[in-house]
Order: C-alpha cells, then sequence, then structure tokens
C-alpha cells in the first residue's frame, strides 16, 4: 500500500511561506491505479513530485509497503510531461538507461516492449526524430521494462493530438493491465481520468488538498468511450471540480 500522511508543502515568495499542499492524507492499495485531477493551479503537479521525493516536505511522510519511500527500498519510475527522454541518446539507450542503473537486462522482455509498442524501427534514432507520439512509446517502453513498484505519470499524454491520445491510453491501459503497477496519473482530462483510474481524485485549491475521492465503477469496461455511463461520470465530475474551486475562490 502506497501511504500519505499529513504531506504538507510550502514555497517561500518574498520571504513569506505560502502552503501549496496543506496536511493531504491518503491511501492507495498496491497495484491500483489513481487519477488525480483538479482545476489548474490546485497542486496535482506539486503533489505528484512530492510523492516522488522531488519536493521538499514541510510536515508529513509518504510510506510504501510500510517502509519510507525511497528508491534505495523500491523501485520508483516518475514520467514528466515532456517524457524524460535524454536528446543525445538514440531510442534504444534511453529505453535501457534504468536497465543499466539497475544493473538488470531482460532482453525477451525488450523485444516483447518494443514490438508491442510498434517503436522496433526506431531504436537507432534520436528522440528528436521522433513525433510526440513515438516518443511517448519510448517512455512507456522505458517504464515497463523497469517495472516499476511505483509508477508516477505527470500529464502524460497532454501534449498529443486527441486521436493520438486516445491510442496511447489504451496502450498504456493494456500494458498496465498486464503488470498492476501502483500507478499514479495527474492529469487535466476529464475523461482520461475516467478511463484510466480505479480511483479519482478530486483536489481542491487554495491550498492544494484532496476535496473527494471516487470509486471508479466504470474502469475496465469494453468500449467505454461510447458508452453514455462515460459520459455521465464526465459530466458529474466536471461539476464536482466547478463546486469545489468556487468554494475556495
Amino acid at each position: 500500500m502506497l501511504e500519505i500522511r499529513n504531506l504538507t508543502v510550502e514555497y517561500f515568495s518574498d520571504n513569506k511561506a505560502v502552503t501549496i499542499l496543506d496536511k493531504i492524507n491518503f491511501s492507495l492499495s498496491k497495484g491500483k491505479s489513481c487519477a488525480i485531477i483538479g482545476s489548474s493551479g490546485c497542486g496535482k503537479s506539486t503533489f505528484l513530485r512530492s510523492v516522488a521525493g522531488l519536493e521538499r516536505l514541510k510536515t508529513g511522510e509518504v510510506l510504501f509497503e510500510g517502509r519510507r519511500l525511497s528508491n534505495k527500498e523500491s523501485c520508483i519510475s516518475f514520467m514528466p510531461q515532456n517524457y524524460g527522454l535524454l536528446p543525445w541518446k538514440k531510442v534504444r539507450d534511453n529505453i535501457l538507461l534504468p536497465q543499466k542503473i539497475k544493473r538488470k537486462y531482460n532482453e525477451a522482455r525488450f523485444n516483447y516492449l518494443i514490438n508491442k509498442l510498434g517503436i522496433a524501427d526506431l531504436l537507432e534514432r534520436y528522440p528528436r526524430e521522433l513525433s510526440g507520439g513515438q516518443q511517448q512509446r519510448v517512455s512507456l517502453a522505458r517504464t515497463f521494462l523497469l517495472a516499476p513498484d511505483l509508477l508516477l505519470m505527470d500529464e502524460p499524454f497532454s501534449a498529443l493530438d486527441a486521436i493520438t491520445r486516445e491510442n496511447m491510453q489504451d496502450i498504456f491501459l493494456n500494458l498496465w493491465q498486464e503488470n498492476n503497477m501502483t500507478t499514479l496519473l495527474v492529469t487535466h482530462y476529464v475523461e482520461e481520468a475516467v478511463y484510466l483510474g480505479q480511483l479519482i481524485v478530486i483536489m481542491a485549491p487554495y491550498p492544494g488538498g484532496i476535496a473527494e475521492v471516487i470509486e471508479n465503477p466504470l474502469f475496465g469496461s469494453s468500449d467505454l468511450r461510447n458508452k453514455a455511463e462515460f459520459f455521465s461520470m464526465g459530466r458529474e465530475i466536471r461539476k464536482k471540480i466547478r463546486e469545489v474551486s468556487e468554494i475556495n475562490e
């Protein structure tokens, strides 16, 4: 289980402390997928970076399987919005980089992933020679080859056009269902949250906190995007986000 206890983050502006996240408490069962959504500026990305250990906490702690979360004890993969590919390394080396750091390599798994993601013919290219969708596939190959205990994704599909984004959501979901990694996904697309999150966390702004946690009964449903319930749940979540934002204005 991922446990977040009393998490508070402050920034300093003009020598004054500004609370960005305030006393967040949250837990996520191992192997579950959670989508985090809320209005712009509510602290979604800061929350994710705090879980990853990339932000200094004023108070609180992040535990995974009962121990303080760290890369020494657990394997963590953080996927930023720009996919995190090193521009001076070719696709093959970008995919294998975490494997080299961890000193483990599974050739069969590597071949399976590059073929499943359709990037076998891109291995000798540099990231600048790839489209956004191709870069995303490379990033997913690197992540799933690493097989992390905890996967943190910060709006990974936001830079893609609508059709490519839906295709990448399908590819990600298929790979995720094969691996069942504990996943936190930040998104500003309501439909993406409904499609990819077993749990949906709505964050409140000023300062950031958790307004509501929703169990998603539609997760994993076949042909979900064409069902009336999908659109109905999307409308309801939009309404909740507006209400939370208005309360905090």
